[in-house]
């Protein structure tokens, strides 16, 4: 029974992209770019979010949008604690509640300064109580594993920043590896690609946003507005030497893992999560590569904020905290 009343229970899927934010009981309430505008003259917070995200690209001098997180780890201290204010702010609402418990969500392999940051930065911002958990843990408790059993269950994250591979057993991690390598280097290949082979210069928002095939930019050569029509294979292209990386890693954890767990892992498959997820093909290069079958979660950029948010529930359930 949670005893401070409910929906004082909140997850926060802290990424390097976009923040979710999941209330016990109501799931998820709010899904913003992890993105602040402000005025480098006075160092006043101009917007949050996604009024922020729409003005990279299309601000004034003195006004600069900026990700203050990079690779899932907090780089600009002060304006993340503002950041993570606003949002609590936000999806409670203006009802008077006490302070919530909050979970947020790290990579796996963050140092323990930054987890401090993490967590210091969530106090500040109003939290009464702050429980730290890994990315990968937290995708398999959002895409529905039951991660309480003894048995092997492996995770690929891709995020904004970071991709995070884990082998989970008996709740907690057995062996894992996180690469700086997703979601924002997805975005970065796609720029330099169209440069390359389109002559044609996108912005950081267009190469978010290509799910469709008509692709605008400017031209290099007459630096006149241009449109191209890009074709999935040549997505692909784009993206293969990062979607090398990530499966490489995968094969690297599966060489790691205990040989109970590795036959575990043959038998369920592998479950992708995160945004990059959906990237077309991803699941089939890493299936062909592994000969496991893969699988992409249920509702895949929801999962870590769901994970999160259940988190709590699942310390009660099942006392890992330690307490």
């Amino acid at each position: 029974m949670d005893l401070f009343g409910s929906g004082t229970d909140i997850g926060i899927d802290l990424g390097t992209a976009s923040i979710l934010v999941y209330i016990n009981g109501k799931g998820v309430v709010l899904k913003e770019p992890s993105v602040v505008a402000y005025d480098t003259n006075t160092n006043e917070i101009k917007a949050i979010g996604e009024e922020a995200r729409l003005m990279i690209g299309r601000t004034p001098g003195n006004i600069k949008a900026v990700r203050p997180l990079r690779a899932g780890v907090i780089s600009d201290y002060t304006i993340t604690e503002k950041m993570i204010r606003y949002f609590i702010q936000k999806a409670l609402g203006k009802r008077t509640f006490r302070r919530p418990r909050i979970s947020v969500c790290v990579p796996s392999h963050i140092t323990e300064v930054e987890r401090k940051a993490v967590e210091d930065a969530t106090i500040n911002a109003g939290a009464r109580e702050v429980f730290i958990i890994e990315e990968p843990v937290a995708a398999a408790i959002g895409a529905g594993i039951d991660i309480a059993k003894p048995c092997g269950n492996m995770i690929v994250d891709i995020g904004g920043g970071t991709t995070d591979i884990a082998v989970i057993s008996l709740g907690g991690t057995v062996v894992s590896d996180s690469l700086k390598v997703a979601g924002d280097d997805f975005d970065e290949a796609l720029v330099r690609y169209m440069r390359k082979k389109h002559n044609l210069l996108i912005g950081e928002r267009t190469a978010e946003e290509i799910k469709t095939l008509e692709v605008r930019g400017r031209n290099l050569v007459t630096g006149l507005p241009k449109t191209v029509t890009l074709t999935s294979d040549e997505t692909l292209e784009a993206l293969q030497e990062s979607a090398n990386k990530i499966v490489d890693m995968v094969h690297a954890v599966l060489e790691k893992t205990p040989p109970e767990l590795a036959a575990d892992i043959s038998d369920r498959g592998i479950v992708l999560t995160g945004g990059g997820a959906l990237l077309n093909g991803m699941d089939k290069l890493i299936e062909e590569r592994t000969s496991i079958s893969t699988m992409i979660a249920e509702d895949p950029m929801n999962c870590v904020a769901i994970g999160t948010g259940k988190y709590i529930e699942f310390l009660n359930n099942y006392d890992y905290s330690g307490a």
